[in-house]
């Protein structure tokens, strides 16, 4: 049995870790300043963190250069793997992330605005170095949940299971699904989507949205059949650390891998 992964994120907007409540609040000014992001990488890194989310959540021209700086810095001070994405669109971004030091390169809105980049990169890369992140919400009429792109803002009308199997064939070896409904409410992982998309692929799932506690993330990863749970703000805001969602995943029977 493959050991289930704890992985925080760190949205990353003009150089700073920030959190907002839920997706689409950049532009409205709800973003909270939590930090500097090696630093905060680093403090992961010593607590056991199995893996790093970087999210360019601007997703400039400018940001992306930065990320680039980032993507260095924090390779040279911490020995996880790490995973950058944001405004990824092409097989030279995905070229340019790993060279600066990333592990695997994600890619969401360049994914479904040209679905072919996720073959070439697993071609020239490897399906290891290709994250598929998908934005998901559920339908009002309960029936499923529809793919959104432009960080949360423009439902595509893609159905969440077909897309997810479709990047699966095309070559992505991870894919990470983003709860919008969930997304900064502390309120717990869509349990449902998350098994649906499971025993949909073969390839590892990390659920993302809604971590509040670590009851949330044992439950999507035993009731979700979750491979891995990313969460960002009950770890920036010091509620949890790394090590304490370790532990009491563990005691509860969850297998993963404690220092």
């Amino acid at each position: 049995m493959l050991a289930k992964r704890i992985i925080p994120c760190l949205d990353v907007h003009n150089g700073r870790v920030t959190r907002g409540v839920q997706f689409g609040k950049a532009e409205l000014g709800e973003l909270r300043d939590m930090g500097d992001p090696v630093k905060l990488a680093m403090i992961y890194d010593a607590q056991g963190a199995d893996e790093l989310v970087f999210y360019d959540i601007t997703a400039t021209s400018e940001g992306r250069s930065l990320m680039l700086e980032l993507a260095t810095r924090t390779a040279e001070q911490c020995f996880m793997p790490l995973t950058i994405g944001g405004g990824v669109k092409t097989l030279e971004d995905f070229r340019k992330l790993l060279l600066a030091g990333a592990d695997k390169v994600s890619i969401n809105s360049g994914a479904l605005a040209k679905p072919e980049v996720i073959g070439q990169a697993a071609d020239h890369f490897g399906s290891q170095a290709v994250v598929l992140s998908v934005d998901a919400k559920r339908r009002a009429d309960n029936s499923g949940w529809d793919v959104y792109a432009a960080g949360g803002r423009k439902n595509t009308g893609q159905d969440l299971i077909a897309w997810v199997v479709k990047g699966q064939e095309l070559g992505a070896g991870e894919i990470v699904l983003n709860s919008i409904d969930g997304d900064g409410t502390n309120a717990g992982y869509d349990i449902e989507a998350n098994r649906a998309v499971a025993r949909a692929v073969d390839i590892p799932l990390v659920a993302s949205g809604g971590a509040g506690n670590p009851e949330h993330m044992r439950s999507v990863l035993v009731e979700g059949e979750a491979d891995a749970a990313l969460a960002a703000g009950i770890f920036h805001r010091g509620e949890y650390t790394v090590r304490q969602v370790k532990e009491e995943l563990a005691k509860a029977g969850v297998h993963l891998r404690l220092l």
